[in-house]
């Protein structure tokens, strides 16, 4: 997965690339090989052969602080028809998660990804939600799948 260029910014929006706190960001379950970096910063970003994964199973736990309040509007992933991700749950504001406690809160809001959107089209988030943002961390799955207890 990897964020879409500037050219794609809806009018009247902007890239936050340059409001993103790098020391806090965080991603759990990414691969050493596939991390973070190449789905956020500039350059990296840009190219169709750098990508995120996960290392163990469908599920990215994602942490992005920024360096002052900021307004969500939209977000813009790229990531192929068959492997990209499926769902985005965005959480606002939401401290210390991780998959251990994940479930514990409600989304702020979920992204159901289409082909469509997942070639790099803004998808439009629940605006109201998004006002008063510090941090955003968002859980990817591909598709969850329930653990039996045996």
């Amino acid at each position: 997965m990897s964020a879409e260029s500037a050219t794609a910014i809806p009018r009247g929006q902007v890239d936050l690339l340059d409001f993103i706190d790098f020391s806090g960001v965080e991603c759990l379950n990414q691969s050493t090989s596939h991390s973070l970096s190449n789905a956020i910063k500039q350059g990296y970003r840009e190219d169709d052969g750098l990508n995120l994964e996960s290392d163990a199973d469908e599920q990215l736990l994602i942490h992005i602080p920024f360096n002052q309040v900021i307004k969500l509007h939209s977000i813009a992933i790229k990531g192929p028809e068959e492997d990209g991700p499926k769902t985005v749950k965005l959480f606002s504001n939401k401290e210390h998660m991780g998959f251990s406690n994940v479930n514990d809160y409600p989304p702020s809001d979920t992204v159901v990804l289409s082909p469509d959107t997942l070639k790099g089209k803004p998808v439009v988030l629940k605006y109201v939600k998004f006002q008063n943002v510090r941090r955003v961390d968002t859980t990817d799955m591909k598709s969850l799948k329930k653990i039996e207890d045996h």
